[in-house]
């Protein structure tokens, strides 16, 4: 316990500010105007960004400060599974999936091991620890003290090392988000250091970017979180509306395509969707007249998805489209095609 209450410590570092002091330097520094203290906005930039990203399984730990090490046992859902490495996450994915509106639920086998956004690795001894690691990773996350994921600088890099006098002392090349979060983490108050740039960076995993100073770092890495924010809203609406899909019964009030208002054409039909993923369309007036068939899934990215897909039934399988959805509410959900933005369709409950 003694370890766990050090290194949850950890989490609960002091938020890092630009001091008078830094400002001082800025000004007297022609030369060197991202001169930076070990608290200036700089370091915790680079420390976050450098921290241990424990994102990758959070659909099983649920938080993003740490990762769970192998081997591990847990009972989802009522199966009890023990993962042994990364090719295991298919089992839990698949048990959570089975059903998309209900109350999952993992209990772990303790102890465990979990390697932390310090890259310390701790062994967990029962779940009030584990709570405990829990709490503190949400306060991390609400102070923003937390690992900035969406931004991976590209290594090697080189930090310029100055006095307090702004001489060069020296310089040192980072190799790897370890060595720079080590670095960072233990630089002195007696120095300066300044970062050579231009540097890359590799944003949201995808797009490569040169950053040419410590203000553009900054504005990069704002931007990128104002990103992940509006995935993390979209993946919060995403599980609104699948709730709000289960639990009603709907029609189409409007569908519109090549300019022309199709409703009438479902206008004996209710669609139910079941929590399986799979939905029906039955004919409200005629019971002899055979259900349609369809499945469906709501997915985010930066806006929230539905797909239907329907078979069977050449009027229902007009509907079969990957759709934004515009807006949504408990009785009314509003779709455009993501292909075509004049197809639209309106599903209210019933």
């Amino acid at each position: 316990m003694k370890n766990l209450k050090l290194l949850t410590a950890t989490f609960l570092l002091s938020i890092l500010t630009f001091t008078s002091c830094q400002d001082e330097i800025d000004n007297e520094n022609g030369e060197n105007p991202n001169t930076n203290a070990a608290n200036s906005e700089t370091a915790n930039n680079l420390e976050r960004s450098s921290m241990y990203d424990g994102s990758f399984d959070d659909f099983l730990d649920g938080m993003s400060c740490s990762s769970i090490l192998f081997p591990v046992t847990a009972t989802i859902n009522g199966t009890q599974i023990t993962l042994i490495n990364e090719a295991n996450y298919d089992l839990v994915l698949n048990i959570l999936g089975e059903l998309n509106n209900d109350d999952d639920e993992i209990v772990f086998q303790f102890p465990l091991s979990v390697k932390l956004s310090n890259y310390t690795e701790v062994q967990v001894a029962n779940q009030t620890e584990y709570d405990a690691l829990i709490n503190a990773c949400e306060q991390a996350e609400n102070n923003a003290q937390d690992a900035i994921n969406c931004l991976e600088i590209d290594f090697p890099i080189t930090i310029l090392t100055y006095n307090l006098n702004i001489e060069q002392t020296g310089s040192v090349v980072i190799e790897s988000e370890q060595q720079l979060y080590t670095y960072m983490s233990n630089f002195g108050e007696d120095e300066k250091f300044a970062v050579n740039y231009p540097i890359t960076a590799t944003l949201n995993g995808e797009t490569v970017i040169e950053i040419t100073s410590d203000l553009d770092l900054k504005s990069q890495i704002s931007d990128c979180l104002d990103v992940d924010d509006a995935k993390e809203e979209a993946e919060d609406n995403a599980k609104t509306l699948e709730g709000i899909l289960v639990d009603g019964l709907f029609k189409v009030e409007s569908f519109v395509t090549a300019g022309v208002n199709a409703a009438n054409d479902y206008a004996d039909y209710t669609i139910d969707f079941a929590n399986d993923l799979t939905c029906t369309a039955e004919h409200k007036v005629n019971a002899t007249i055979e259900d349609v068939e369809g499945t469906y899934t709501v997915a985010s990215e930066l806006e929230v998805l539905l797909n239907l897909t329907f078979s069977g039934n050449a009027t229902f399988e007009l509907l079969n489209n990957t759709w934004e959805v515009t807006s949504y509410s408990e009785t009314s959900i509003s779709l455009q095609s993501t292909t075509n933005a004049a197809i639209t369709l309106v599903l209210t409950q019933v």
